[in-house]
């Protein structure tokens, strides 16, 4: 297969890269707290810990998902939007899309973690999750995909990063002092608390402000979706993806001696240094599939990932591992303090059952 042959067809290893970071999301958390829970090993405790997030600073495995899904979904820009346009050059049904994805996907936010189902308007949350982080990261990168040279998408990603850098750093908080990169103490968590009121989450997650690193890891992803999409030779193209990862990486790391690495706030620093391990995530997957042609394994990844969104609403609504105790609590009395490890497993294997039904009869659900 040539590479202009290769331009023409939907890029596996994107679906791949997409189906892992959801395998990580219904499955990979859960099980290995489960686990160790039932072997309560030195071994399982490294494990589940770098499946949980850090209380502050720092990074752990399970941090890389959450900025991997923005970054596959701005991997996918120059594709979808070209395609667009290309069917249809009218902006206007352009900007219908974009904004309907947008409140499509905040809907489906509250649904997820705002508590929207609880019916009760005091323990809603306005925003409070990953895929109102994506609808806002889409939107102005989209905006800035249509509208912005390839250099103007660039600065804006530098200025993103700086001016969020500058609002953590600068401001000044009634009754605390300076803001600091400390939790409770940073201008991102004031500010949502101010702005949103009751309707914050109560947590030390910070996503109004947030909103310019949010911008910025997408529009990371979308780089690299623009250089798969060039006419440059798939080998080089990897071997690009590896170096500007490795770039990122290394950035990032020396950023964060002075603006550390704080996911829940979504620090700068953090935004590049996690888009440097994305870009070397699909750098590997995309070097394996679509240049090396090794595709035997990529089945799981690809049912998954070509509904990521179905799964990621289904299994934040639907507590499958309790449905798969309805089933398997027989073993309990035989597996112990494993019974939850497997109940997890199960809960997984019927998820996975009814994605694979959809993927077998062509049913994607898409925004």
């Amino acid at each position: 297969m040539n590479n202009s042959t290769l331009k023409s067809q939907r890029i596996l290893s994107i679906d791949a890269l997409r189906g892992f970071d959801m395998l990580m999301i219904i499955f990979a958390d859960r099980f290995f707290a489960s686990l160790h829970r039932g072997a309560g090993t030195g071994f399982t405790k490294i494990l589940a810990d770098q499946f949980d997030h850090p209380n502050w600073f720092g990074f752990h495995f399970y941090d890389i998902i959450m900025p991997l899904f923005l970054f596959v979904v701005g991997v996918v820009i120059p594709f979808s939007i070209s395609k667009r346009l290309t069917y249809n050059p009218d902006k206007r049904s352009l900007y219908f899309h974009l904004l309907k994805r947008f409140l499509i996907l905040f809907a489906l936010g509250w649904v997820c973690q705002g508590n929207i189902l609880a019916l009760e308007p005091g323990s809603f949350h306005i925003f409070s999750n990953t895929l109102q982080a994506i609808a806002v990261g889409y939107l102005f990168s989209s905006i800035a995909y249509i509208h912005l040279s390839k250099n103007w998408r660039y600065i804006l990603f530098v200025s993103c990063l700086i001016v969020y850098a500058a609002i953590l750093a600068l401001p000044n908080i009634p009754k605390i002092g300076n803001s600091t990169l400390l939790p409770d103490q940073n201008y991102a968590i004031y500010f949502d608390r101010l702005i949103m009121g009751s309707l914050d989450d109560g947590t030390q997650y910070s996503w109004l402000l947030s909103g310019f690193g949010f911008t910025a890891t997408v529009l990371s992803g979308l780089f690299a979706g623009e250089l798969i999409r060039s006419e440059m030779k798939r080998e080089k193209v990897a071997l690009y993806l590896v170096i500007i990862g490795i770039f990122g990486i290394a950035i990032g790391l020396i950023w964060g001696i002075w603006h550390p690495i704080v996911k829940k706030i979504w620090s700068s620093s953090f935004v590049v240094f996690l888009s440097g391990i994305c870009y070397i995530l699909l750098a590997a997957f995309y070097w394996i599939i679509d240049v090396k042609g090794w595709k035997n394994w990529v089945l799981p990844f690809k049912i998954i990932g070509m509904n990521a969104i179905t799964v990621y609403v289904l299994s934040h609504v639907i507590p499958f591992h309790r449905v798969a105790g309805y089933l398997l609590f027989g073993l309990e009395q035989y597996v112990g303090n494993y019974y939850q490890a497997i109940t997890a497993i199960g809960g997984f294997g019927i998820l996975y059952l009814i994605l694979w039904y959809m993927y077998k009869n062509k049913t994607f659900v898409k925004i």
